[in-house]
């Protein structure tokens, strides 16, 4: 049974009127005139994903805006739902219309026990009608094992990226870039314990077919995740990526103001590039919550896996997964072309096929948003162009000319006191030089471009790691370390004194957002 079904299963007994999930609030079911509470804390608007996931409820929360009310059906059930958006925070009450009466009812309402989720506190006396599973009383709302929760929990909290389990080997944390040990070795059967609750039909086919799975995962009071298992040498091995709880905006990434220009652009393609691990789809998540925030529009994401998930505000939002809603990124943008988009975000530009039809979608009118793992602005140019055969290059050198609007090229910097990471952000931003470089196959022009390109909202990497220094975020060895031209990296090191004020240094205002 899932989460859901036991939260339906309160709707069964004759006295409760209807289920309310509120952010803020503590989920509660109504008798008569009054709530009574069945969590032990407010719910966030990841708890109610997390209630409602895999279900018919899901959908309608993810692609429809504004409030409404609609029937469902769900297996032997058809429910009311409602749904209100004030603003910052979602209302959700379902009722049940009709239940076949043959369903045996699984669950008391006070058999729901907090456990490790802190869902189902009891709210009312026992019913006088034994219940029909008398050990469903020590069902605890935790979808996976104990082990496995228990450590993502502890993850979480800790700040903790990503996760790696190998058979044999103790589980480590990926802590601020570093990668540490902790614990005790896991065994391969303990190890295939945990994962298996991971893995439906689906996934199971991948890993016996390809060797892996890739998939995400929402899970009571951890959230959202990414995962990928696969097989190796002595056994099974997997990394789970943490997913921020809270949808990343510009400010809170410490990226340029500069972004922000791109909720102006109505047509083009904006790519953002970055080593494997270095939050490009953390920025393309803040990129598409702008145009969520300030623009009217419908937007459609093609990921692989769906991480950040997008609840509709000023636009509708449809998120595709491939391999779940579509069967590749190409025919995912194929069929988007027929579905009145105004922005559309690829999850990786991975293939010619992909680059084609983003290309195409750029030039009839619409925004592309997509991420490459490519180290810094011209070879993702080179990239983008070497996918095609020469005899097909100078067409596309003409079209990228055209649709090229903004490359964001980003790594990520640990900080002095080595308690968080920051991005060092390279802007290459569609202008007139820029195209001409682009059209003449003159690339290895670009880094003089870059030096004097200020007045076209360019920025060097070596900019932004210079600003970082110069507020004493990170030290000189670092700053040269991640720059492509060391040299241009100020030799100067943090002193006593004051970090330098970067609106007076010139050409500096404006560039990254000042901590409180």
């Amino acid at each position: 049974m899932t989460v859901f079904d036991r939260f339906l299963s309160l709707l069964d007994r004759p006295d409760v009127l209807e289920l309310s999930l509120c952010t803020g609030s503590l989920a509660s079911v109504r008798i008569g005139d009054a709530l009574h509470p069945i969590t032990q804390r407010p719910l966030r608007i990841n708890d109610i994903l997390s209630i409602v996931a895999g279900t018919p409820v899901e959908t309608l929360l993810l692609e429809r805006g504004g409030d409404f009310e609609q029937s469902v059906d769900y297996i032997s059930r058809r429910l009311l739902v409602k749904v209100c958006r004030p603003p910052g925070s979602i209302q959700l009450t379902i009722r049940t219309i009709q239940v076949d009466s043959r369903v045996p009812i699984a669950l008391e309402l006070d058999e729901l026990h907090s456990g490790d989720s802190q869902l189902g506190e009891r709210v009312s006396r026992k019913s006088a009608r034994a219940p029909t599973e008398p050990d469903m009383a020590k069902v605890r709302l935790s979808v996976e094992t104990v082990t496995l929760a228990s450590l993502l929990r502890k993850a979480r909290s800790e700040g903790i990226s990503d996760v790696h389990l190998v058979s044999g080997e103790p589980p480590r944390w990926r802590l601020v870039g570093r990668l540490l040990p902790c614990d005790a070795p896991i065994s391969h059967d303990v190890l295939v314990s945990m994962l298996e609750p991971l893995l439906n039909k689906r996934r199971h086919a991948a890993v016996e077919q390809y060797g892996y799975a890739d998939f995400s995962e929402q899970m009571p009071d951890i959230g959202r995740m990414r995962v990928n298992i696969c097989r190796q040498r002595s056994g099974f091995k997997a990394c789970i990526r943490l997913v921020p709880e809270d949808t990343p905006t510009l400010a809170t990434l410490d990226l340029p103001a500069e972004l922000s220009r791109v909720q102006d652009y109505h047509q083009g393609l904006i790519v953002i590039s970055g080593p494997n691990g270095h939050g490009k789809t953390t920025t393309l998540a803040a990129l598409v919550d702008l145009y969520n925030e300030t623009r009217p529009a419908h937007i459609i994401t093609v990921e692989d896996p769906v991480e950040f998930l997008h609840l509709p505000k000023r636009a509708v939002i449809s998120q595709r997964e491939v391999g779940v809603h579509t069967r590749s990124f190409r025919t995912a943008l194929k069929g988007a072309l027929r579905e009145d988009p105004d922005i559309i975000a690829i999850g990786e530009l991975r293939d010619r096929e992909t680059v084609e039809m983003a290309l195409t979608a750029s030039e009839t009118g619409h925004v592309v948003l997509a991420t490459m793992s490519t180290p810094n602005g011209a070879s993702t140019i080179e990239r983008l162009i070497d996918m095609f055969s020469p005899e097909d290059q100078a067409q596309v050198r003409a079209t990228l000319a055209g649709a090229l609007k903004l490359i964001i090229s980003q790594r990520l910097v640990p900080s002095i006191d080595g308690k968080r990471l920051v991005p060092a952000a390279e802007l290459i931003t569609g202008n007139v030089p820029l195209w001409t470089l682009i059209r003449d196959n003159k690339l290895y022009q670009l880094p003089s471009l870059l030096q004097r390109g200020r007045a076209y909202g360019m920025i060097r990497v070596e900019d932004s790691l210079n600003e970082w220094l110069e507020r004493g975020v990170i030290d000189l060895a670092t700053a040269r370390t991640f720059a492509d031209d060391p040299k241009s990296i100020a030799n100067a090191t943090r002193s006593a004194e004051p970090a330098l004020n970067p609106a007076n240094v010139p050409g500096m205002m404006g560039m990254f957002r000042k901590k409180g």
